[in-house]
């Protein structure tokens, strides 16, 4: 009965973004298999990612994995998923597609990363297993799709420029999205960056995400509503 209520838990979060960002590709909704596809490689990609952070903590300190390794390598791994697949098939034939796939791949992340966290804080009790199950539903799994729908937003607008236009506009969502990933890994270290993140930054982000679905929309000839 807990096992099943804590992975409930743990994957319930995940699935409700993932309808939220999927109901928002009105135009040409993507084929739910690709969805799917992109959602388990997300959370396989997670795997790799654990050991590359895992040797980076041979000769750095916590704090610098956390706000300068993890960013980094996290962002890329899921951008990976998503630029290695359907990235290179036909289905990909609208800007708002990058943000509909990135946040599937973030989303596939999130889920892996927070069974772990939920069944690893069962080792302390139940009560600190549901505790971090709902934090990391609050905020950490609207965290990953978050920063993952800022490189999608450039992937998804690179797909249609000119070739040599792409890479660079690609770099810099990713760099956007990985410094974002630090700051709010930044503000979880301390009482008043938790409150300033939940107050201010995750609003901005999801304002900001916002933005790039209406725009990314209208260039795919759909106007919200």
């Amino acid at each position: 009965m807990e096992t099943g209520s804590l992975l409930l838990l743990a994957v319930a979060p995940a699935v409700f973004w993932l309808w939220y960002f999927y109901q928002k590709d009105r135009y040409e909704p993507e084929p739910l298999a690709w969805i799917l596809i992109i959602y388990i490689f997300g959370m396989a990609v997670t795997i790799p990612v654990a050991l590359v952070e895992g040797i980076f903590t041979l000769f750095l300190a916590d704090f610098f994995i956390t706000i300068l390794i993890a960013p980094v390598v996290e962002e890329a791994g899921k951008y990976l998923v998503v630029r290695k697949t359907v990235y290179e098939s036909g289905e990909f034939d609208e800007p708002v597609d990058g943000i509909v796939y990135a946040a599937a791949a973030g989303l596939g992340f999130a889920t892996l990363e927070n069974i772990i966290y939920v069944f690893s804080a069962l080792e302390t009790s139940f009560a600190f297993a549901i505790q971090t199950g709902l934090v990391r539903a609050l905020i950490s799994v609207p965290g990953h799709v978050l920063f993952s729908a800022l490189w999608g937003y450039a992937l998804g607008r690179a797909r249609f420029l000119p070739a040599t236009r792409r890479p660079r506009v690609i770099l810099w969502g990713l760099v956007l999205a990985m410094a974002s990933h630090a700051l709010f890994n930044l503000l979880l270290y301390d009482a008043i960056g938790f409150a300033l993140l939940v107050l201010v930054v995750v609003p901005v982000f999801w304002f900001t995400v916002q933005r790039r679905i209406d725009e990314s929309l209208r260039n795919s000839g759909y106007r919200p509503k």
